[in-house]
């Protein structure tokens, strides 16, 4: 659905809006693609809270209340206790999102440029919409990028091996049996696809200040459909898998300690689990450890803002006097300071995969 949503939005940036709704919603493309995005978001929010019905939270009688530094009192212990695994996928969702922040916000800007820059028309430069005709271009790429991530969500779970897939034993008609054993051995693991992923991202984006055209940054952006994918899809998986591993033996301590006097030892990395087991239920917890996943989603993305403020302030043409023509005149064949970025970026996701490959050893 995230994926659909994205061809619906980037396919209105693609089209000409103030040629065909007319001066009703805006004068320009970005306001009425506000007003479109502004009213789709009150839409769907007001059909959700109309059609969710929500369980009343009863607490228990002993329990005491708590106030919100009581909550981030919990959120702050159980980052620095996390289990090693989740603690694993986290850092690499740390390093995916600083090199995924800046081709999520400027790759429409940086192919829209791209084909100013290399493959405009003449008479196209003296359009009074030039920044709407950029926009537009940069739109129609990303549309191609969405249905291949939305073709990628169907598809890629297939060829994925589930991670309960040794729980039963399938029996499959005996002409396919030998065939279809071959195919689940060939599978490779979400591990290996997350990886994969990442890699696959960082030698897209590690070519993109070599875009000399618009058709070649356009493949570069379409390439990076299959990984976006896989960047939805993996982390939240593996987490939730790791979730559920925890909350077991979270009830099996439980239950052991409710039959007798029997002791068991601390687990390494789960002592701030146990130590609030008392006060949180497993529902709960897993909360908390997708919340801080969210955590470590938000935080690169300042982080890339930073990084990208530095790399425009010192390569945006005209801003530096180093990469000034003569005369201080801007130069149009330095750097395109877009380009650098998700350059830097690639560089994060190979690190991400470095990290996200720790998960084998832990």
């Amino acid at each position: 659905m995230n994926a659909v949503g994205h061809i619906i939005g980037y396919g209105s940036g693609a089209i000409n809006l103030p040629q065909i709704l007319g001066p009703t919603l805006g004068n320009t493309q970005f306001q009425q693609l506000a007003v479109i995005a502004a009213s789709a978001i009150l839409i769907t929010t007001g059909i959700t809270c109309w059609a969710v019905r929500e369980n009343v939270l009863v607490p228990a009688k002993k329990s005491k209340p708590r106030s919100s530094f009581d909550v981030l009192r919990q959120i702050y212990s159980t980052i620095r206790h996390l289990p090693p695994r989740i603690r694993a996928i986290c850092w690499a969702q740390f390093w995916s999102w600083i090199g995924w922040f800046p081709f999520l916000f400027y790759s429409t800007t940086w192919v829209g440029e791209t084909y100013f820059r290399y493959d405009v028309p003449a008479d196209a430069k003296l359009s009074k919409d030039t920044l709407g005709q950029m926009g537009r271009i940069g739109s129609t790429s990303l549309v191609f990028y969405s249905t291949i991530t939305c073709l990628g969500a169907f598809v890629l779970p297939l060829f994925v091996k589930s991670p309960d897939e040794g729980n039963y034993t399938a029996r499959p008609p005996p002409a396919v049996a030998g065939v279809l054993k071959k195919f689940r051995e060939l599978k490779p693991d979400l591990l290996s696809m997350w990886i994969f992923g990442h890699l696959m991202f960082a030698g897209a984006m590690f070519m993109a200040p070599f875009a000399t055209s618009f058709r070649f940054a356009t493949i570069l952006v379409c390439l990076c459909g299959v990984p976006w994918t896989i960047a939805m899809w993996a982390p939240t998986a593996l987490l939730g898998i790791e979730v559920n591993t925890l909350s077991s033996h979270s009830h099996n301590y439980r239950r052991l300690s409710n039959d007798g006097d029997i002791e068991l030892p601390n687990m390494a990395g789960t002592s701030g689990l146990l130590e609030d087991a008392p006060e949180s239920s497993s529902g709960e917890l897993s909360g908390i450890y997708f919340g801080i996943l969210n955590i470590y989603t938000t935080i690169p993305q300042f982080l890339g803002t930073l990084i990208a403020a530095v790399v425009f302030a010192v390569l945006e043409p005209g801003k530096s006097r180093e990469l000034a023509g003569e005369e201080g005149a801007p130069r149009t064949d330095g750097p395109n300071a877009i380009a650098i970025c998700l350059f830097i970026g690639a560089g994060c996701a190979v690190v991400a995969s470095i990290a996200t490959r720790k998960l084998r050893n832990l």
